[in-house]
Formats: structure tokens, C-alpha cells, sequence
């Protein structure tokens, strides 16, 4: 009579069908008309990243918003490895990433009916809700605290990942992942962004491009009301319209609210010192610049004028669209950081919801200079 097989080895067989299925359904989202040299990722390289996870390792992977640094969400050990990897603070939360066949219940104290609203609505997707955490959770992954962040990514790697890892702990595995880049720098969109930060001391999987360019919207769900921690992709009408009623917005009156990703005032900065200002305050100061100085001008093509060609100023032109700054932004971040310029100057956006999110993440870039102006 044949041997049964080990349990081990049937966990190692499930995680190999997941990762073969999940890496088939993510060769088979590629782009239509993708040319050879776009990223596929194999069902080998999923399953050899589901078990360096497995073992404790970090991972970073590609999701629609940013790249995640990713580690075992019920494991304090690689939810420390990710803190010291980033140079995160132990107590700023990180969020959990879930299979499409996860289960958010896991996680969660219990799924309020808006929350389940929300999940049919937006997941797969860059929206992520805050919980109260189930009591086996551990509280690493939470930065000390009772709730919990729970997301489910759509980009088909990420996906092929989750499914793979999750098998190989019974359909419970989840991912705890921030952005991969150290902490407060400008979180990476491509699989190089994250070896420019860590150089060969992470494993990365090579998604592409992460497609939305920002970091996910946070819904706060754990006081009984919903609460914008930090605005993305999914916009407070999109929230308002699953709900029937609007979120709160953050205006720094909110002083009950649960610590989030990326909420520090400070965040998403590049190295080179950038200024956010109406284009009327960044004139003054391009008419002022040194004699030789190089600076940087980032503003939409209708107000830049003479500056777009002016001698000494890298001009950018801002994207019209929201959706498409999003995307592009923390590229162009990266590329003014190699520019050799004394500094960046960019046009503040205007002040409606279309540009929350923009607005956001420029606002926290400006802010880590603040101090030094």
C-alpha cells in the first residue's frame, strides 16, 4: 500500500496548483499587442516567492498602486523584518494584502454591512478598509493597535502570489506589505524603483508598471462611521454612492482616528528639496535663482509661459488629468531626483476632490522640507 503523502508535501503540492493556476491567469491578463520585452511572470517564480513568505522572507511585489514589500501578515518576525528593512517606525501600521478567495473575516473582529457593500464593490481593487482586528491577529501587524487594514490588490501578480501563499496556510495567508522603498522616500511604481532602494537585498517579483501610481485609499470602518484616512484611486463619491452616505474627509480634527499608512504629516519625498505653491508664488522664486543654480519646474503647459524654456529650469509638464498625475507621479519624483537640480518647484493643483489624492501625496513631499525653507 503506497506511503500517504506527508502533510508538508501536500501543502507544497496545493501552493505549486495555486501558483501554476494564479501565474497562467496573470500571464493571461498581459497587456493585448505586449511586446516580449514586458515582465510575465512564471508559475515557478510564484511559487518560489509564496515560499520564501512561507519561510519567513520578504517579498516584493508589484499591485495596481505601488509595489508592496511584502512579509507574513501573522508572523511578528517578518512584520519586523519589514519595519527594519524600511526603517519604519514599530508603531505606524502596515496593511494586509488578501487572496481574491480570502477571507476578510479572518482578519476581522467582525465585517460590518458597509464593509461587505464596499468589498463587493471595490475589491479586487485599491481600497483599504480598517477594522477591528480579530484577537488571534497579531497586533504587529497593526503597530500596537486593535484594528486592522485589509486590502485586496487586482494587479494578476500580486493576485498569483496571494493565492499561492494563502494555500500553504489552509486558505488563511495573508501579506502584510507597505510600500517598498524606505521609509518616507517616494514609493516605487516599477520592479527598478525597488532595486534602487534595497539593491539586491530583496526578492522581487517583476510585475511592469503598477498601473494607478498611488497608494490605495483608506476607508476607516472600526468607530461606526466611514472616515477617509488617506484619499486614492477610489474617490469619496465612489465611497459615498456604495454607502448612501459620504465619508468624513480628514482635516486634522479627526483626533480619535486609528494610525495609517502613509497619513504621517512628512511622506513620499524625494531627495532633492521640492516646494508646492501656487504658480503666482513659484514665479518670484524662479526670477530669484542664483546666477548658474538649476531648479526644476513642474506646472500644467497653460501657466508655465517663458519658464518652460527659460535657461536653467528642467521644465515638466503636469499632467491635465487626475488620474493620470497619479500614475505618472512618483516616476517623475524619482527622475527630477537625477536631474542635477538644486531643487524642485511644482504648481500646487487645484483645491477640488478630483485632485485629493495628487494633492495629498504632493503635500506630504513638500512637507518634509518644509522645515528647512
Amino acid at each position: 500500500m503506497p506511503d500517504q503523502a506527508k502533510p508538508a508535501d501536500r501543502a507544497n503540492t496545493t501552493a505549486t496548483a495555486a501558483a501554476a493556476q494564479a501565474a497562467s491567469a496573470a500571464e493571461a491578463t498581459q497587456p493585448a499587442g505586449a511586446t516580449p520585452e514586458e515582465p510575465v511572470v512564471s508559475a515557478a517564480q510564484i511559487e518560489h516567492a509564496a515560499a520564501l513568505l512561507d519561510a519567513g522572507e520578504l517579498v516584493a511585489f508589484p499591485t495596481e498602486t505601488v509595489y508592496g514589500l511584502g512579509g507574513d501578515a501573522q508572523s511578528p518576525d517578518a512584520v519586523a523584518r519589514i519595519y527594519a528593512a524600511k526603517g519604519r517606525p514599530a508603531n505606524h501600521p502596515v496593511i494586509v494584502h488578501l487572496a481574491p478567495h480570502g477571507d476578510p473575516g479572518y482578519w476581522a473582529e467582525h465585517l460590518p454591512p458597509e464593509a461587505l457593500r464596499l468589498i463587493d464593490a471595490f475589491w479586487p481593487g485599491p481600497l483599504t478598509l480598517i477594522l477591528k482586528r480579530a484577537a488571534h491577529i497579531p497586533a504587529a501587524v497593526s503597530g500596537g493597535q486593535d484594528s486592522v487594514g485589509l486590502r485586496c490588490p487586482s494587479h494578476p501578480v500580486a493576485q498569483a502570489l496571494l493565492e499561492a501563499f494563502s494555500a500553504l496556510r489552509g486558505g488563511h495567508g495573508g501579506v502584510a506589505a507597505p510600500s517598498a522603498n524606505r521609509f518616507g522616500h517616494v514609493s516605487p511604481t516599477t520592479a527598478q524603483h525597488v532595486r534602487e532602494e534595497f539593491g539586491g537585498t530583496i526578492h522581487v517579483l517583476d510585475g511592469g508598471s503598477s498601473d494607478v501610481g498611488i497608494e490605495s485609499t483608506i476607508l476607516d470602518l472600526s468607530r461606526g462611521f466611514p472616515a477617509l484616512l488617506r484619499p486614492g484611486h477610489v474617490t469619496p463619491q465612489d465611497i459615498a454612492e456604495v454607502l448612501g452616505e459620504a465619508p468624513r474627509l480628514p482635516d486634522g480634527s479627526d483626533a480619535t482616528a486609528p494610525r495609517a499608512s502613509g497619513t504621517l504629516k512628512a511622506h513620499y519625498a524625494p531627495r532633492t528639496p521640492l516646494a508646492l505653491l501656487p504658480f503666482e508664488a513659484l514665479e518670484p522664486l524662479l526670477a530669484a535663482r542664483e546666477a548658474g543654480e538649476r531648479v526644476a519646474l513642474v506646472a500644467r503647459v497653460s501657466r508655465a509661459g517663458h519658464w518652460a524654456d527659460a535657461d536653467g529650469v528642467h521644465f515638466m509638464a503636469a499632467p491635465e488629468d487626475p488620474h493620470v498625475y497619479a500614475r505618472e507621479l512618483y516616476s517623475l519624483l524619482r527622475a527630477l531626483d537625477r536631474a542635477n537640480v538644486a531643487r524642485i518647484l511644482i504648481e500646487k493643483l487645484p483645491d477640488t476632490i478630483e485632485w485629493i489624492a495628487v494633492n495629498d501625496r504632493l503635500g506630504r513631499a513638500a512637507a518634509a522640507f518644509e522645515a528647512q525653507g
